[in-house]
Protein backbone atom coordinates (compact mmCIF):
# COMPACT_ATOMS: atom_id res chain seq x y z
CA UNK A 1 0.00 0.00 0.00
CA UNK A 2 2.64 2.80 0.82
CA UNK A 3 4.35 2.33 -2.84
CA UNK A 4 0.76 2.85 -3.94
CA UNK A 5 0.15 5.61 -1.88
CA UNK A 6 3.54 7.38 -2.63
CA UNK A 7 3.21 7.08 -6.42
CA UNK A 8 -0.19 8.37 -6.04
CA UNK A 9 0.71 11.53 -3.71
CA UNK A 10 3.62 12.03 -6.30
CA UNK A 11 0.85 12.37 -9.17
CA UNK A 12 -1.44 14.21 -7.04
CA UNK A 13 1.36 16.48 -5.97
CA UNK A 14 2.41 17.19 -9.70
CA UNK A 15 -1.28 18.34 -10.70
CA UNK A 16 -0.89 20.65 -7.86
CA UNK A 17 2.42 22.25 -9.16
CA UNK A 18 1.67 22.40 -12.61
CA UNK A 19 -2.00 23.89 -11.95
CA UNK A 20 -3.60 21.14 -14.49
CA UNK A 21 -6.86 21.48 -12.87
CA UNK A 22 -8.19 18.52 -15.48
CA UNK A 23 -5.32 16.26 -13.80
CA UNK A 24 -6.79 17.53 -10.17
CA UNK A 25 -10.33 17.01 -11.10
CA UNK A 26 -9.70 13.14 -11.21
CA UNK A 27 -7.73 12.93 -8.22
CA UNK A 28 -10.44 13.85 -5.85
CA UNK A 29 -13.69 12.11 -4.94
CA UNK A 30 -17.33 13.44 -5.74
CA UNK A 31 -17.75 13.07 -2.30
CA UNK A 32 -15.04 15.26 -0.95
CA UNK A 33 -15.64 17.44 2.33
CA UNK A 34 -13.34 19.92 3.48
CA UNK A 35 -13.03 22.55 5.99
CA UNK A 36 -10.64 25.37 5.80
CA UNK A 37 -9.98 27.75 9.18
CA UNK A 38 -8.82 31.51 7.37
CA UNK A 39 -8.47 34.08 9.67
CA UNK A 40 -10.20 32.76 12.44
CA UNK A 41 -13.88 31.35 10.17
CA UNK A 42 -14.38 28.13 9.56
CA UNK A 43 -15.42 27.25 5.99
CA UNK A 44 -16.78 23.93 5.04
CA UNK A 45 -17.22 23.10 1.32
CA UNK A 46 -17.85 20.19 -0.65
CA UNK A 47 -16.04 18.49 -4.36
CA UNK A 48 -17.63 21.61 -6.36
CA UNK A 49 -16.61 24.31 -4.49
CA UNK A 50 -13.26 23.14 -3.93
CA UNK A 51 -13.04 22.50 -7.92
CA UNK A 52 -14.08 26.17 -8.27
CA UNK A 53 -11.38 27.26 -5.32
CA UNK A 54 -8.76 25.29 -7.42
CA UNK A 55 -9.63 26.88 -10.44
CA UNK A 56 -9.49 30.28 -9.05
CA UNK A 57 -5.55 29.35 -7.26
CA UNK A 58 -4.40 27.67 -10.79
CA UNK A 59 -5.85 30.73 -12.59
CA UNK A 60 -4.20 33.29 -9.88
CA UNK A 61 -0.97 31.28 -10.38
CA UNK A 62 -0.95 31.52 -14.07
CA UNK A 63 -2.18 34.93 -14.34
CA UNK A 64 1.14 36.39 -11.93
CA UNK A 65 3.49 33.53 -13.27
CA UNK A 66 3.90 32.03 -9.84
CA UNK A 67 5.21 28.60 -8.86
CA UNK A 68 3.91 26.41 -6.29
CA UNK A 69 6.35 25.88 -3.18
CA UNK A 70 4.64 22.41 -2.03
CA UNK A 71 6.44 20.22 1.01
CA UNK A 72 5.04 17.07 2.43
CA UNK A 73 5.73 17.24 6.06
CA UNK A 74 4.13 13.99 7.02
CA UNK A 75 2.26 10.91 6.39
CA UNK A 76 -0.04 8.91 8.58
CA UNK A 77 -1.60 5.66 7.95
CA UNK A 78 -4.84 6.30 9.15
CA UNK A 79 -6.31 3.22 8.66
CA UNK A 80 -5.99 -0.20 5.85
CA UNK A 81 -6.94 1.51 3.11
CA UNK A 82 -6.82 5.30 3.81
CA UNK A 83 -3.53 7.52 4.38
CA UNK A 84 -3.32 11.40 5.88
CA UNK A 85 -0.42 13.58 4.26
CA UNK A 86 0.17 16.83 5.83
CA UNK A 87 1.08 19.21 3.41
CA UNK A 88 2.38 22.90 3.29
CA UNK A 89 1.73 24.77 0.26
CA UNK A 90 2.89 28.56 -0.38
CA UNK A 91 3.01 30.52 -3.73
CA UNK A 92 6.36 31.71 -5.46
CA UNK A 93 6.16 34.97 -7.17
CA UNK A 94 8.82 36.55 -9.10
CA UNK A 95 11.49 34.48 -6.95
CA UNK A 96 9.90 35.46 -3.47
CA UNK A 97 7.90 33.55 -0.64
CA UNK A 98 4.33 34.63 0.37
CA UNK A 99 4.60 35.65 3.74
CA UNK A 100 1.89 33.26 4.63
CA UNK A 101 1.47 28.93 3.67
CA UNK A 102 -1.99 26.87 3.84
CA UNK A 103 -1.12 23.82 5.92
CA UNK A 104 -3.49 20.85 4.24
CA UNK A 105 -4.57 18.18 6.60
CA UNK A 106 -5.89 15.26 3.35
CA UNK A 107 -7.44 12.17 3.78
CA UNK A 108 -6.87 9.67 0.74
CA UNK A 109 -9.01 6.50 0.32
CA UNK A 110 -7.54 3.69 -1.52
CA UNK A 111 -10.35 2.38 -3.52
CA UNK A 112 -8.99 -0.48 -5.75
CA UNK A 113 -5.38 -1.56 -5.88
CA UNK A 114 -3.99 1.78 -7.05
CA UNK A 115 -6.84 4.04 -7.06
CA UNK A 116 -6.74 6.83 -4.50
CA UNK A 117 -8.74 9.68 -3.84
CA UNK A 118 -8.82 12.74 -1.98
CA UNK A 119 -11.83 12.38 0.64
CA UNK A 120 -11.05 14.72 2.81
CA UNK A 121 -9.55 17.78 3.87
CA UNK A 122 -8.99 20.04 6.80
CA UNK A 123 -7.05 23.59 5.87
CA UNK A 124 -5.30 26.26 8.14
CA UNK A 125 -4.91 29.27 5.37
CA UNK A 126 -2.98 32.00 6.22
CA UNK A 127 -0.09 30.44 8.65
CA UNK A 128 2.84 32.69 8.66
CA UNK A 129 5.93 30.87 6.95
CA UNK A 130 8.08 31.23 9.73
CA UNK A 131 6.03 29.33 11.84
CA UNK A 132 5.85 26.38 9.14
CA UNK A 133 9.19 26.53 7.95
CA UNK A 134 10.05 25.55 12.07
CA UNK A 135 8.06 22.65 11.85
CA UNK A 136 9.54 21.74 8.21
CA UNK A 137 13.13 22.11 9.19
CA UNK A 138 12.50 20.22 12.61
CA UNK A 139 10.60 16.93 10.66
CA UNK A 140 12.63 17.33 7.75
CA UNK A 141 9.84 18.18 5.49
CA UNK A 142 9.90 16.36 2.10
CA UNK A 143 9.63 18.48 -1.58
Amino acid sequence: MKNSFLMFLDTFLGAWRTSSLVELKKLISIDYEAREIRNGDIIDFDYKEAINGWEQGFNFTKDNNAQWNIKVVSIFPLRPNETMAVISATLVIQGENLDTANLFFQTFKRYNKNDWKLIRSYIEAGVSVVHTSDVLSTKGGVS
